[in-house]
């Protein structure tokens, strides 16, 4: 048994294992919706007592984050207008973190702006092992953002482990996000003996990361 049913669509179980069950890390989760239920980072921090930065703009989640999410920072608001930069120096994060997720709207553009605020903003200072982005193609491409995150992606040298992942939604799998890792900050020779240069399906994926460790 797998104790990876807190995130969307494996996440965790990704950045976990490419980070080899790493304890103490520290994440940017944009786009976090409940601070539990699908969250990709509750596992993160619940079990291997990571820290990190939650941006979300429903104020309904804001108390459950006080109740349920201590060991974290958290905004709630428009992910476009967050001072990242300055969030992330102020609490002396490492200039190497290890998971960063980007989950917002395509369709309004707000996935798009804000990876530019952050290649505009932090990309020169801060790398992430680990990053998951959610480009929804299969909704339509919606300012081009699959085709231009990964040009900003591959300028700053990050490689595509796992393109086009998609999960089974209204009775057919969707691709909708890129999975990526930072070659300096990973072990390269484990990336490459999981990675797909084509699209996979969540469950493939999963028999990729598969161990016979339960963290229950």
């Amino acid at each position: 048994m797998y104790l990876y049913k807190m995130s969307q669509a494996l996440q965790d179980l990704f950045a976990i294992r490419v980070l080899k069950n790493k304890t103490n890390g520290t994440f940017v989760e944009i786009g976090s919706n409940h601070p539990i239920a699908g969250n990709n980072t509750y596992l993160m921090e619940f079990k291997f007592n990571w820290k990190g930065l939650m941006i979300e703009y429903d104020h309904s989640f804001e108390q459950l984050y006080k109740d349920l999410r201590p060991n974290s920072i958290y905004r709630i608001g428009d992910a476009r207008l967050v001072d990242y930069r300055g969030i992330l120096d102020e609490n002396q994060f490492p200039s190497n973190i290890d998971y960063l997720q980007i989950d917002l709207d395509v369709n309004n553009k707000s996935t798009l702006d804000t990876l530019l605020l952050l290649d505009n903003t932090c990309f020169d200072k801060y790398k992430f092992a680990t990053i998951t982005f959610e480009h929804d193609i299969y909704t339509g491409n919606f300012f081009n953002t699959r085709e231009i995150s990964r040009e900003i992606f591959k300028k700053r040298g990050y490689e595509l482990v796992f393109p086009d992942v998609a999960v089974f939604y209204e009775g057919r799998h969707c691709p909708f996000e890129d999975w990526y890792v930072h070659p300096d900050l990973v072990d390269m020779d484990y990336v490459n003996g999981i990675r797909s240069s084509v699209g996979l399906k969540v469950e493939e994926i999963q028999d990729k990361l598969r161990e016979p460790t339960d963290f229950a």
